[in-house]
């Protein structure tokens, strides 16, 4: 690997989830750290019928606050199964997720990412964000697809 590191993007989703299991056992395989991304995607104006709905600061702090909570709970969950020596850096970037998540690319040894992640409020990882890595990251980019709907034996 290029560097101690791998690289986990998340958007809190249940696929983003599985991926981070498979980031710890790359972790331990490979005996590196992780870094754990999550990306803010920029406060803009968006056109609804004709009207213009701007992001208050009040909204932004509290998403601040979600995102700091979200990814303290997730660095100690993983923690737990990473083996002794390794550690997790949490990294939060403001941008578009493509681009945010390459330029942390560039540096690491491997992208664990989840093939499709979250919608609304949290749009993250888009089908395409996980296609744009794979087809544009300088190193190798392990796509992890959502776990199967759980079916009902009865």
């Amino acid at each position: 690997m290029r560097t101690q590191e791998v690289l986990c993007p998340t958007d809190f989703s249940a696929t983003a989830a599985h991926a981070l299991k498979y980031a710890v056992e790359m972790a331990n395989l490979y005996q590196v750290d992780i870094r754990l991304l999550h990306v803010v995607s920029p406060a803009r104006s968006a056109h609804f019928y004709g009207v213009a709905v701007e992001t208050p600061a009040s909204l932004e702090q509290k998403l601040a606050e979600f995102v700091a909570e979200k990814m303290q709970s997730l660095q100690q969950d993983m923690q737990q199964g990473l083996k002794s020596g390794l550690s997790i850096k949490c990294i939060v970037r403001h941008g578009e997720a493509s681009e945010e998540i390459l330029a942390e690319a560039a540096d690491v040894g491997m992208v664990v990412i989840a093939s499709h992640g979250s919608s609304g409020l949290m749009d993250f990882l888009k089908p395409h964000v996980s296609q744009d890595v794979v087809r544009l990251a300088k190193c190798p980019v392990l796509v992890v697809k959502s776990l199967p709907p759980i079916k009902d034996l009865s």
